[in-house]
């Protein structure tokens, strides 16, 4: 099993639709393959900032999601509208 980090910040005043989209992604991440559970928090310090620890069997699942056409437009929508900087993703394994 791995988890996996996923840092966001936003632009200030677009945290709803974010938290919004996240929605959507969710039902998305639930039937992926191999994802087991993914959380959303909020930093108490920048509202502007987010982390979603994602929990998968294995690094080739998570990978073969983010490759996905899914997560492109999300990401795409995300760029163009929603973040204020790149996306930065970590990977733990137990």
């Amino acid at each position: 099993m791995i988890t996996v980090g996923m840092n966001y910040h936003v632009i200030e005043g677009k945290q709803q639709d974010f938290e919004q989209k996240f929605a959507g992604v969710i039902e998305a991440l639930n039937v992926a393959e191999g994802h087991s559970e993914s959380t959303l928090w909020k930093d108490t310090a920048d509202e502007a900032s987010y982390l979603i620890t994602s929990e998968w069997s294995e690094e080739q699942a998570f990978t073969d999601f983010i490759r996905s056409d899914d997560f492109r437009a999300v990401t795409n929508w995300g760029k163009e509208q929603i973040l204020s900087s790149r996306p930065q993703h970590k990977v733990y394994k137990s």
